[in-house]
């Protein structure tokens, strides 16, 4: 929105899928059940009243029950008033989406003026239902991260991915484990939160390792130096699309060891920008972080190629797209 806000020829609006309810009826959103009906009847009511005035909508979506409560009201909405809307779909998990949710998926996404994603990857999962999607990266703004060239790598590792099944966050400690009995100095940063965390605790026990620090939910503010004082991220995902721990971390010069996880081989190239294995490959996850700390002349390339690579997900490289984009729908 900052970046679409700077070009003269556009007004940009947003609307929270989620927003407060007015002062006096604020008590009902803390009641379990009632809030989701009531906080979607006035997202409703805020759209009839304000999509009136633009020419386009943007939907923003993940997967599941997220699509439903943010993706319908907006398409109702968008089509009395005959204005055009894009699906801007956001999930790894789209596939799973699609497959289980038959009615709700194709027929209105269909419906749609365009389906926009991040990676090449959900381009191709969306072909496979008959449905057409145009990728535009998620972009990552390089100048607030600094770009640190490590001549050695400290055996730093972090992980930034929540702390859910599909992460697959256990698999790290596991890899972890392999990685410190070769370095004892190893240490590890789990920068994230989620409803594994408890399961993860324990596991990190189990494996009587001293010396992972789970550091919970940070900021975005605090991003930057968290990233500074690491060298390498590991990521064990089973399902993903366009992370921002692996787009942040090629702007940072934070080697990137991760599983083939959805689209993250369409976004870094293993041995040039990424060390890639298959997903639930912990030994592969060790041994390629273990090659990166032993060979600097891989690491400096590694983290040279994947700065190049951060500038792909800039506002310059992206901006000509979403642009083009908006005057095709208004101009249809």
């Amino acid at each position: 929105m900052r970046a679409l806000g700077t070009e003269p020829e556009l007004e940009i609006g947003f609307i929270p899928h989620n927003p407060r309810l007015p002062w006096p009826l604020q008590w009902l959103q803390r009641v379990k059940y009632v809030r989701t009906g009531v906080t979607t009847f006035y997202y409703l009511l805020l759209l009839l009243w304000r999509v009136p005035r633009y020419d386009i909508i943007q939907a923003f979506s993940a997967s599941y029950w997220s699509y439903l409560l943010s993706v319908m009201p907006p398409l109702l909405v968008a089509k009395l008033y005959r204005k055009k809307i894009i699906l801007n779909y956001r999930s790894g998990e789209a596939e799973d989406h699609l497959q289980r949710w038959p009615r709700t998926t194709v027929p209105l996404m269909k419906r749609m003026d365009a389906i926009v994603v991040p990676s090449g990857y959900l381009v191709d999962v969306f072909a496979r239902f008959g449905l057409k999607a145009r990728s535009i990266f998620n972009i990552v703004d390089i100048e607030r991260f600094n770009y640190r060239e490590r001549a050695v790598l400290a055996p730093r590792f972090m992980c930034c991915r929540l702390l859910e099944p599909l992460y697959n966050v256990a698999n790290v400690i596991r890899a972890f484990k392999l990685i410190k009995d070769e370095v004892p100095e190893a240490t590890l940063t789990i920068a994230a939160d989620g409803s594994q965390r408890a399961n993860l605790e324990k596991l990190v026990a189990d494996l009587k390792l001293d010396s992972v620090t789970f550091s919970g939910f940070v900021p975005f503010d605090r991003m930057p130096a968290l990233y500074d004082a690491h060298d390498v991220q590991l990521i064990g995902n089973e399902i993903d699309n366009m992370p921002a721990a692996i787009t942040e971390s090629c702007a940072t010069g934070v080697i990137i060891v991760t599983t083939a996880a959805g689209g993250i081989p369409y976004i870094v190239e293993n041995g040039r920008s990424a060390l890639i294995v298959a997903c639930g490959d912990v030994a592969g996850l060790a041994r390629e972080a273990l090659r990166a700390l032993r060979d600097p002349e891989l690491a400096r390339r590694l983290a040279r190629n994947a700065r190049d690579r951060a500038r792909d997900f800039t506002w310059p490289r992206v901006r000509g797209q979403w642009l083009a984009l908006y005057h095709e729908l208004v101009s249809r």
